[in-house]
């Protein structure tokens, strides 16, 4: 067994109230209270939170909490990640309580991008509703959605997060952004899945980290009335959007990107491929998207050669 699904992030933030009104009344996600420790907690669907969102000093992603299946599995994953020289700081009961898990542990890759890894979930007494009726977000099986990070030594995270962790293949393409000529090296990327039906549970781009910590988060909401309402609300509250309304060659999915208080982005899609993970067959896209997806800094470009 390799890993089950994404099952929540973690934060850091020094504004709360930002992260609420973002998560709140953009997302729709559901206030679910504050934790003993101070973090603000939201819900997308059962599971007691999706999204915590802790108080500090700085702006950043902390964590993508990944599930596993039992505790023999999180055992014998912490030792393979142990073996391949990655610090792994086992969770104690109080930590574990305020996830909502039975065990855990923290690491990261070795691109330093945080990872948490647990097993025994848990789901909250009270149905989920969002406070803009969203009706649902698409979980289940495939946990919260994905995400994706950077890594400068990208062959040795992509390993890293192949033969350690357990995750799989599912499309390596390699883009390149300058045209594909003699002087364009092109990005590696690798969209990975766990053992379920999501295309990929988290994805990695060749380069830097981010001072934010991560390039972006996914959910999945049930159709493209819903992103277009998600739309809608952006722009009406004035947050930056990072990507126009388009759709992806690779996984399919509608939706359009927006920055989070956080200065990572959220991709907030729909209608996203769902594939067989025990017979899904490698794939190499050589584009991003089938339409739109016009990126922030394509439009920044495109004004720059205009005011000339």
């Amino acid at each position: 067994m390799g890993i089950r699904a994404l099952g929540y992030v973690r934060v850091e933030t020094a504004d709360l109230a930002a992260w609420d009104r973002f998560l709140c009344q953009l997302v729709g996600a559901m206030d679910a209270g504050t934790a003993a420790d101070g973090a603000r907690l939201y819900r997308i669907d059962q599971r007691v939170f999706r999204f915590r969102i802790e108080p500090g000093a700085a702006e950043h992603f902390t964590a993508a909490g990944y599930e596993v299946a039992d505790a023999a599995a999180l055992a014998s994953l912490a030792e393979r990640i142990a073996a391949a020289g990655r610090p792994v700081a086992h969770g104690d009961a109080a930590g574990a309580a305020l996830r909502g898990v039975s065990a855990y542990f923290t690491t990261s890759d070795p691109a330093g991008n945080g990872l948490e890894f647990f097993h025994g979930d848990s789901a909250a007494s009270t149905p989920f509703a969002s406070p803009l009726g969203v009706p649902h977000f698409v979980t289940g099986d495939m946990g919260m959605g994905h995400a994706v990070f950077t890594a400068p030594d990208f062959n040795a995270s992509v390993a890293f997060y192949r033969d350690v962790c357990g995750f799989r293949e599912t499309d390596m393409p390699r883009f390149f952004f300058g045209g594909g000529g003699p002087d364009d090296p092109g990005m590696g990327f690798a969209f990975l899945h766990a053992d379920n039906g999501r295309h990929h549970s988290v994805a990695l781009g060749e380069g830097p980290v981010p001072p934010s910590g991560c390039v972006h988060i996914m959910v999945e909401l049930p159709d493209l009335i819903e992103v277009g309402k998600a739309h809608d609300r952006m722009k009406a509250m004035g947050y930056p959007e990072s990507a126009t309304l388009g759709q992806h060659i690779n996984d399919e999915t509608v939706g359009f990107y927006v920055q989070t208080p956080g200065g990572f982005d959220l991709e907030i899609g729909c209608d996203s491929l769902v594939i067989d993970p025990a017979s899904w067959q490698v794939t190499r896209h050589k584009g991003i998207s089938i339409w739109g997806h016009e990126w922030a800094w394509q439009k920044a470009m495109k004004e720059a050669q205009a005011a000339q």
